[in-house]
């Protein structure tokens, strides 16, 4: 008997690897915001940030092809195009970060970053929100919300409530920004009376994983005033809303108007390639280099480097991020009149190339109904997913290539999808 593909995968991968949708999608080519399956069926991909600048953006896979064909090795060895990545990159920031680790992934700069964070301040309490995601290894996965780590939370960790649009904490949104600040300052008391002390606040300056709610401008600022106060130190976890995304800023606490220590950056950052990396200041990396010798074999070598030189050049040279801003405003509108044609739609919010749909009904976060739609929509040739505390926002982040034709069939599409499945 003949396996099927997803037998196949479940025998070689283990049976809960995550796929989406009931019937997954076999993809085998992408270009721009489009995926084809193996039957040919072309997909608009509404959910992807990995390529940042499209699917197979052809200046990025020069750039790889290009310097593979020329030299590929360690950072033991010196080589021009970290040095000039390096420079390109802290060039986008402010707030003395003009030095940086490269790595392979967004879970390894979450980890490196907490390592900074113990070097700096020689505490290891540290504190995320109770809806995160900051990765997968040992020391990031202490933060995930939705999957308690083997033995629980360990006696470093806080997680924080996290704000919300249709149930702020503290009763109402005006409140929000006081109301985290007290449940950071809860936090810090524990941390201090169980001996942990304070390393570090890590939070996606966006609030990605916990819905994207809609904050305004300062509304950290009383809680990042207590972790400093207590000695510890802001990192801005900017894998998904960097890179100019959310088309006001290049990164996400840009926005909110404040000054991280360190910043990691992950996914977009190659296209698809593995690259990613840890912003700081050098006296943090100095004090984490002393206090860790770390090294990394496969972090900013020649091929990363260039990709995500490639990628730092097309955003510039194509305008994506005043792309993100006018589309993305274009889209959101789009989006509010189909709120006003479904009584499911609760909320319509986001930044840029980022932004969702929350469905409710009968008073409740309608969980279910964001998975049907999420299910039609992808039937109908348009991927995307859900995000929140109850999975029931319709969450949209694709290419930053995405354009205004793309808009109108992504609203066109979850137009006829919830008139199907409501």
């Amino acid at each position: 008997m003949t396996e099927t593909m997803l037998e196949r995968r479940a025998r070689l991968l283990g049976p809960q690897v995550t796929t989406f949708y009931r019937d997954p999608v076999h993809v085998v080519r992408g270009e721009g915001t489009a995926l084809w399956d193996k039957d040919g069926r072309r997909y608009l991909d509404c959910y992807n940030n990995v390529p940042h600048v499209g699917h197979c953006h052809p200046r990025v896979v020069e750039a790889i092809a290009t310097q593979a064909a020329t030299l590929n090795t360690h950072t033991r060895y010196v080589h021009d195009m970290i040095l000039d990545y390096g420079e390109a990159l802290t060039g986008k920031f402010g707030h003395g970060l003009d030095s940086l680790v490269m790595v392979c992934s967004g879970s390894e700069a979450n980890d490196v970053a907490l390592r900074m964070a113990e070097a700096m301040t020689g505490k290891t309490g540290i504190i995320g929100t109770d809806n995160t995601y900051h990765g997968n290894t040992a020391a990031v996965s202490q933060l995930n919300a939705k999957k308690v780590p083997v033995g629980g939370y360990k006696a470093h960790v806080r997680q924080v409530p996290a704000p919300d649009n249709m149930e702020p904490i503290g009763g109402a949104r005006e409140g929000q920004a006081e109301a985290f600040a007290r449940g950071v300052e809860a936090a810090i008391a524990e941390l201090e009376e169980n001996g942990c002390g304070v390393a570090a606040m890590i939070l996606c300056p966006y609030f990605a994983n916990e819905g994207f709610p809609t904050l305004e401008r300062g509304f950290l600022d009383r809680a990042i005033a207590a972790v400093r106060k207590a000695g510890g130190i802001i990192i801005a976890d900017e894998v998904q809303p960097g890179f100019g995304r959310i088309g006001s800023h290049w990164w996400g606490h840009e926005r909110l108007g404040f000054a991280p220590d360190i910043v990691t950056l992950g996914k977009p950052m190659g296209n698809g390639h593995p690259v990613a990396a840890v912003v700081t200041r050098p006296e943090v990396l100095g004090t984490f280099q002393d206090a860790f010798k770390y090294f990394n074999t496969f972090g900013g070598n020649p091929v990363s480097a260039a990709a995500a030189m490639a990628v730092l050049q097309v955003i510039e040279d194509e305008a994506l991020v005043k792309n993100a801003r006018d589309v993305g405003a274009y889209a959101q509108g789009l989006l509010r009149e189909l709120q006003g044609r479904h009584e499911a739609i609760a909320d319509v919010r986001g930044a840029g190339l980022f932004l969702g749909a929350e469905l409710w009904r009968e008073g409740k976060p309608a969980r279910a109904l964001c998975a049907e739609v999420v299910e039609e929509m992808r039937n109908r040739g348009v991927l995307l997913h859900s995000a929140g505390r109850h999975d029931n926002t319709l969450k949209v982040r694709p290419p930053c290539v995405f354009g205004r034709a793309d808009a109108e069939q992504l609203a066109e599409v979850m137009d006829a999808a919830l008139g199907a499945v409501s």
